[in-house]
């Protein structure tokens, strides 16, 4: 699958899961242990807010603190479904996936951040869809393309304390399982674990 299509998969699936969160379940537990479902998008948005900028050749310095605090207002999902579209009109501009985007971890090539993205976008999608009880099922083909970068990538996040490590799933678990427990998901966590 092209890079790009599984990226507006993510974005797409995770914009779903957002609107059907209900009024009672925003301030409820994810498997993200430091935040609820609130502050979970609320951080997803904040990606896809970034995005823009840094996809235009913005750098951190010139974006600054714009994108800091509650991005989401008093209606979470309508700025959510909003954020994602102005990331995917930023991410299919002609050209962009060939160019260097300026990361706090230095100059990265758009596509790699393109993965970062798709990642960002899977996982987070199905912590809220696992938070409020919605189907967890991720895009198939969006979930392969993760796997194969992030098999290349896993050492590097566990280095930086970016996933939990010691998550296992059994030899014969389908692959969005495997790619849950590599980014120390438990794929069967429910609301209370």
């Amino acid at each position: 699958m092209d890079l790009l299509e599984a990226y507006r998969r993510s974005l797409a699936e995770f914009v779903d899961r957002v609107d059907q969160v209900s009024p009672g379940q925003w301030a409820d537990p994810t498997p993200c242990p430091d935040w609820d479902v609130r502050a979970l998008i609320n951080h997803v948005v904040g990606e896809d807010r970034w995005s823009v900028p840094l996809l235009a050749g913005r750098t951190i310095d010139e974006v600054g603190g714009r994108f800091d605090g509650d991005l989401l207002g008093t209606d979470p999902a309508t700025t959510a479904r909003e954020a994602a579209a102005q990331a995917e009109i930023a991410a299919t501009h002609p050209g962009t996936i060939d160019r260097t985007v300026h990361l706090s971890a230095g100059e990265t090539p758009a596509a790699e951040y393109f993965q970062q993205l798709l990642a960002e976008h899977l996982v987070h999608g199905w912590d809220v869809a696992v938070a409020i009880g919605a189907d967890p099922r991720m895009d198939p083909e969006a979930v392969r393309a993760c796997a194969r970068w992030f098999a290349t990538r896993v050492d590097d996040y566990r280095v930086d304390n970016l996933v939990r490590t010691g998550m296992r799933v059994p030899d014969d678990a389908d692959e969005q399982d495997h790619l849950l427990a590599a980014f120390g998901r438990d794929p069967d966590w429910a609301p209370g674990d």
